[in-house]
């Protein structure tokens, strides 16, 4: 698993409108996609698996929000289609405020 010290987004966040991308959005997709690791071992061209957690400091917070913004940075990341993902596997572990986190992994089926 690979755990990158962000605060996960909100899908509710990201977007003015249906089609304008909101400046917080364009910041959270520029410092996550230069803290994702290479992944070198994983065949991006083979069905996927995706296993998240997601870190929250707060227990309000709803676990289906983060995950599209979250997928869309993955597949600009490392090239693959999320209609690739056929299994995917996601917590919420709550965490002090200050201390949010994203740990995944993706591998192929």
């Amino acid at each position: 698993m690979i755990e990158i010290k962000i605060k996960p987004l909100s899908v509710n966040e990201c977007w003015q409108g249906r089609r304008f991308k909101t400046p917080k959005y364009k910041y959270y997709h520029k410092t996550l996609y230069v803290l994702l690791p290479k992944l070198k071992e994983v065949d991006f061209t083979k069905r996927l698996k995706l296993n998240i957690v997601f870190g929250f400091s707060s227990a309000a917070a709803d676990l289906d929000n983060p995950i599209k913004p979250f997928v869309d940075i993955l597949q600009a990341k490392y090239k693959f289609n999320d209609k690739q993902i056929f299994e995917l596997n996601v917590k919420k572990e709550i965490t002090k405020k200050g201390n949010e986190f994203i740990t995944f992994k993706i591998e192929a089926l």
